[in-house]
């Protein structure tokens, strides 16, 4: 282990006050119970209420992992400086044409934030997007203003009403995801006295542009009811349209891609259920389109006197297209429009005037099909690469023949199309910049296969520069996550070339709990198979060594918030493999926190791991793999755990009590070492540039982990 992981000064000690629960006849003893402060909820909206011996030895462990990687600070320099040449500053994003606007995003050099902007939509598409800023840009909400002197500013939400006249837009200014909606006139520039707190951020006008829908956040930070606001009125008098009941079900908002309907979306993990109002009538009570059925998951587009369903009904384990009467759209009008194929999973719908798009999945690769309305004629977008991203990016138009999709791979950098479904023409748009200059010859991307413990295929993603060494000398970060059905995408990453430029191989692990191999793969890594995760992590591991791209002890594991369980679970399972660890916003503290039913997320989360209070079989489960509660005695790898000190998901006494048992049960390796953000919530810092110091910092951890970081 290089000298550069190791301070002088001996590492903060917390000291153990041993709790105890008892659950199902089961005691379980947490010595670091006391640094979940008590006030949770009070911290969460004000930083400033922390507890002070809790704030003291947080910033204890900060001084600590500072002083630990104080000798990499000439290398995180470099590092920040790289990552920041490979971006264009000044980049901004294809335009959006609605009506007589197209609006878009981009950013002016040195900026940190976003600036919302439109133009008039007459010859967009002749006008290069690098000249987005000169004449005739308006500027509607300047992110870099607006987040002016703040230490956390997050854009989120910027919603123009349908006659262009008003936008809604949204801000979190402390980290913790509560969102305060304002509402500016374009004309003027200037916001409207009006603003509505402690939301989710989104907001869906209503088509005569007087008032708009929202999220409200409940006092526990769950997402519970819908509002509807209208203009000039307080926030006190805006009418309850929607309240869920069930503390562990999600509320959502949006808008048909028609523009005629409001959905109201209540969901958990693997039963879903959607409400429609008309945007024109937002007086009007919503109607159900199906009532909640346990594990039936659906969602709504609508065209004409039809609604479209993208839905596992009737056993469709990878969805299924079903089409049914506006007028009755209950589950009995439902029938078959793209029947299920086992192993085709569709991902995604998008609905036009005269053509249906999916965005489908088969054996981790993506691919477009178009269908058109009248004559249900279907043909494919795709690519040849061995692994890729393909994504679709739904605009504002709805009578239309273009849709927009953007491609990339881990060496081609992201290409926006916009593709006329009908001529089958392809017109790029923008290929992504690298001010300082990427040749992708210079890199390979592979698409390879372990074998876990249950003899499953997992497949891997990796990437390396073509004069990389592969006889096992070469270093590796090797990235996982799943969990939720999230996909990891093959796609372009200007940041890693840093690692890889300096020798690293850099691979993502497709596990188990994402759905890159289908709904099963999702089912597969959950609840009671949740440690197929982590074992096909190891595999990957494992086949990594293998196949040469690197040896034990030269990996460098990486992965935040379910995947930072992954990070503490692999830790427990298999230290010897990795020469560090770095676990971002890490959820390791499992059991506690699905125990603990007034935490932000537990409720909705039990149909992800299962209820340790209610089943006991979920409960041993969970003490079974739960990072925390897991730690040995043995030799660990160096350790770096991020939090944010705001972070309603993954709250920040998860990682804290980590790294404390972590010092006192390990019997060597190390060092483990701890950053929490006091500033910042889940996403780290809001800033596209502080963000670059945060990636700089994990990967000088990684280097100095494999003895590749410089001597200061």
């Amino acid at each position: 282990m290089t000298s550069l992981l190791r301070p002088d000064a001996a590492p903060p000690t917390a000291p153990a006050r041993p709790h105890s629960v008892t659950v199902h006849g089961r005691t379980v003893v947490d010595p670091y119970a006391w640094l979940k402060a008590e006030n949770w909820r009070e911290v969460l909206k004000d930083p400033a209420a922390l507890p002070a011996d809790i704030r003291t030895y947080l910033e204890a462990e900060n001084a600590y992992a500072a002083a630990a990687l104080d000798g990499t600070a000439a290398l995180r320099k470099a590092l920040v400086a790289e990552m920041r040449g490979r971006i264009r500053e000044d980049d901004g994003g294809v335009p959006d044409v609605d009506g007589p606007f197209a609006y878009y995003t981009r950013h002016r050099e040195g900026g940190q934030h976003p600036l919302v902007c439109r133009r008039s939509s007459a010859g967009i598409a002749d006008l290069p997007v690098d000249r987005l800023g000169g004449p005739g840009e308006e500027i509607l909400i300047d992110g870099d203003r607006e987040g002016e002197g703040l230490p956390f500013f997050d854009l989120a939400d910027a919603a123009h009403s349908d006659d262009h006249a008003l936008m809604a837009w949204s801000a979190d200014t402390k980290g913790s995801e509560l969102y305060t909606i304002r509402v500016r006139d374009l004309a003027t520039g200037v916001d409207r006295e009006e603003s509505i707190i402690a939301t989710t951020g989104d907001a869906v006008w209503s088509a005569d542009g007087q008032g708009f829908w929202y999220v409200a956040v409940d006092e526990n930070h769950r997402p519970a009811k819908v509002m509807l606001h209208r203009l000039g009125t307080p926030q006190t008098d805006d009418e309850t349209v929607y309240e869920e009941r069930d503390s562990g079900f999600f509320v959502g908002i949006d808008q048909t891609q028609s523009g005629a309907f409001l959905t109201i979306t209540a969901n958990d993990h693997e039963t879903s259920e959607v409400h429609l109002i008309d945007r024109a009538r937002p007086g009007i009570a919503f109607r159900t389109v199906e009532p909640r059925t346990a594990n039936l998951i659906y969602s709504v587009e609508h065209r004409g006197d039809e609604l479209f369903l993208l839905t596992n009904a009737d056993g469709a384990e990878d969805f299924k297209l079903m089409v049914a009467p506006l007028a009755e759209p209950g589950r009995a009008q439902w029938r078959d429009l793209v029947p299920h194929r086992p192993g085709v999973m569709i991902r995604f719908q998008h609905v036009l005037a005269r053509h249906l798009v999916r965005l489908e999945l088969e054996n981790a690769r993506p691919r477009l099909i178009v269908r058109d309305a009248l004559s249900g004629a279907e043909h494919a977008v795709a690519f040849a690469e061995e692994a890729y991203s393909l994504g679709l990016m739904p605009g504002h138009a709805f009578d239309t023949d273009e849709i927009r999709f953007v491609y990339s791979s881990m060496t081609t950098p992201a290409e926006t199309y916009d593709y006329d479904v009908t001529t089958r023409a392809r017109r790029l748009r923008k290929r992504q910049d690298v001010p300082s200059g990427h040749d992708p010859a210079a890199y390979v991307t592979r698409r390879l296969f372990a074998t876990a413990p249950d003899g499953e295929s997992v497949p891997i993603s990796l990437l390396h520069r073509r004069d990389t060494p592969l006889d096992g000398s070469a270093p590796l970060l090797l990235y996982g996550y799943g969990s939720y059905g999230t996909l990891m995408s093959a796609s372009f990453r200007t940041n890693p070339l840093s690692l890889v430029d300096r020798g690293f191989v850099y691979a993502i692990a497709h596990i188990r709990g994402g759905t890159e191999k289908g709904w099963r793969w999702y089912m597969d890594g959950k609840r009671e198979k949740k440690p197929n995760t982590f074992t096909d992590f190891v595999a990957c591991a494992r086949a990594l060594i293998e196949a040469r791209y690197t040896g034990a002890g030269r990996i460098v594991a990486h992965g935040g918030s379910a995947g930072g369980m992954l990070m503490g679970a692999v830790a427990n399972l298999a230290p010897d493999l990795f020469a560090g660890i770095v676990a971002d916003v890490p959820f390791v503290d499992v059991l506690n926190t699905m125990l603990d039913g007034d935490l932000p997320l537990t409720p909705p989360e039990w149909p992800e791991w299962g209820n340790p209070g209610a089943d006991p079989a979920a409960f041993d489960t969970i003490l079974s793999y739960s990072p925390y509660d897991n730690v040995r005695a043995a030799r660990y790898p160096a350790i770096l755990a991020l939090g944010g000190l705001t972070d309603p998901r993954v709250t920040y006494w998860e990682p804290a009590k980590w790294v404390a048992r972590l010092r006192a049960t390990m019997t060597g390796g190390g060092p483990v070492l701890l950053r929490i953000n006091m500033e910042a919530g889940h996403g780290g810092a809001a800033g596209r540039f502080d963000r670059l110091e945060e990636v700089a910092l994990i990967y000088a951890f990684a280097l100095a982990a494999v003895g590749l970081a410089p001597a200061a």
